[in-house]
């Protein structure tokens, strides 16, 4: 009797969790989604989330999906009323992994088809710490404005630090902190990032130590394996 009293019970939470997944889940029409600046036809936002603030000055353009857990943040504080009309702007067709926070004052720009991993954290801004007497966490910094390219992947766990331009089609190896400008079609990774491997045309993805990768076409590089494969036939 225990074992089936705990298989049912067992099927009820889960199912009583799949309920929960597919209604508490932010989409345009729901009231949640009204609160924000813009929501795009197609996206969804993952329930449970973690943190929500300051949606009126967030905009995610359609067909975007945003993991669970996530934190979108605009602001110090759902007093602050100095946050701009588009702090942060995500574009379509974007995956936001679980765990990922996002945090702007002034700007964070996210281009097109942009994914995440998960447990990824990025900000415009960081604290203050020249007054020795203030406790770090009441000094506020400056706002610099991050911008993520259109196309790129970010890595498990990477930390995106304010003032940070990224290129588009870029990589961002798992685990890297990124400050500065990353030129389009580079790998980059390590704390702090550094350039591996980068697009040079005609040539192919040079690695640092000059080492080549050949460009693939496809989701799969199906085109360039059916090229070498008509090459290997016409030499044969």
């Amino acid at each position: 009797m225990k074992s089936i009293a705990r298989r049912l019970a067992n099927g009820a939470v889960l199912t009583g969790a799949r309920w929960l997944d597919r209604v508490g889940q932010i989409v345009p029409g729901t009231r949640a989604a009204e609160g924000f600046g813009s929501l795009g036809r197609g996206t969804s936002i993952g329930f449970p989330m973690a943190t929500l603030m300051g949606q009126r000055s967030i905009h995610i353009g359609e067909d975007t999906l945003v993991g669970r857990h996530v934190s979108l943040a605009v602001g110090y504080g759902v007093l602050d009323t100095r946050a701009p009309e588009r702090a942060l702007v995500i574009g379509d067709r974007c995956v936001i992994g679980a765990r990922c926070t996002i945090v702007a004052h002034e700007s964070v720009v996210i281009g097109d088809g942009v994914w995440f991993g998960q447990d990824i954290f990025v900000s415009d801004a960081s604290h203050g710490y020249q007054d020795p007497e203030l406790p770090i966490g009441e000094q506020f910094g400056t706002h610099d404005p991050v911008e993520i390219g259109s196309g790129t992947w970010i890595g498990h766990g990477a930390i995106i630090l304010p003032g940070t331009r990224i290129g588009r089609n870029v990589v961002v190896a798992a685990g890297s902190v990124v400050r500065g400008v990353v030129e389009d079609h580079t790998v980059v990774g390590g704390a702090p990032a550094r350039v591996l491997r980068r697009l040079e045309p005609g040539v192919g993805w040079v690695g640092t130590r000059g080492d080549v990768r050949p460009v693939l076409h496809g989701p799969f590089g199906l085109a360039a394996a059916a090229a070498l494969e008509a090459e290997d036939e016409a030499t044969a």
